[in-house]
């Protein structure tokens, strides 16, 4: 069973996806808002309210329907990289924040909102997936949420071609190695598409939630050469 939440049912949201507003951000309402198919969404850091959010429409990836673009498969083969698990997620948040600001301006992932999540992490919640160049830079990566077999997608970031892809592919591995049946990418984009990622009903996702959420997972740090 889960705990009754404090936010309103996701059938409730507007137009927009909005459920509710907030002026703060913690774990407790993260972990409130994850287990009930909600994520906040912050307009900047300039916006006194939280937005938390539930999309009409939801991006997921079965990983049962997860592939590779056969182009980023003759890219991987070239790649230096090598992958770590939660080794530094300050550092792979701090990065997803500065790759939002150069596409427009501010971000989303603010000040308040990094805070929260390294609280989170700390808790076993959110993990961060990391690319390393061979002479150990940090040189892509994203995070998420876990909450048993689902595995919610936050941000992904880049400073060498194909970082983040790279991360992304290794994750999507270790992921269904433990279990996990699917990725919440919240939305689809051109990259998440290409994987296998598609729109469904609020509705669906929900029952998708229901069926498959739990305790976080645990990810010991390895890379991916073992």
């Amino acid at each position: 069973m889960c705990a009754e939440s404090v936010f309103p049912p996701p059938e409730n949201a507007d137009e927009n996806g909005i459920v509710a507003v907030s002026r703060t951000i913690d774990t407790g309402l993260l972990k409130d808002a994850y287990m009930h198919g909600i994520f906040p969404w912050p307009f900047g850091e300039e916006y006194d309210v939280i937005p938390w959010c539930a999309p009409l429409e939801r991006g997921v990836l079965m990983l049962e329907d997860f592939h590779i673009p056969r182009s980023l498969v003759r890219e991987m083969k070239k790649m230096d990289f090598s992958l770590r698990i939660d080794h530094d997620f300050p550092a792979v948040i701090r990065g997803c924040a500065r790759a939002l600001r150069k596409e427009a301006p501010g971000t989303w992932i603010t000040s308040q909102v990094i805070d929260a999540y390294c609280e989170f992490h700390k808790m076993g919640y959110a993990h961060s997936f990391e690319t390393y160049d061979s002479q150990g830079e940090l040189v892509g990566g994203l995070y998420g949420i876990s909450i048993g077999r689902i595995f919610c997608g936050e941000s992904m970031f880049y400073k060498r071609s194909g970082a983040s892809k790279f991360a992304f592919v290794k994750m999507a591995d270790v992921l269904k190695a433990k279990g996990v049946v699917l990725v919440d990418t919240q939305m689809v984009t051109s990259v998440t598409a290409s994987f296998g990622a598609v729109e469904i009903p609020s509705a669906d996702y929900i029952r998708l939630l229901e069926k498959y959420r739990g305790k976080p997972l645990k990810f010991r740090e390895l890379d991916a050469s073992e």
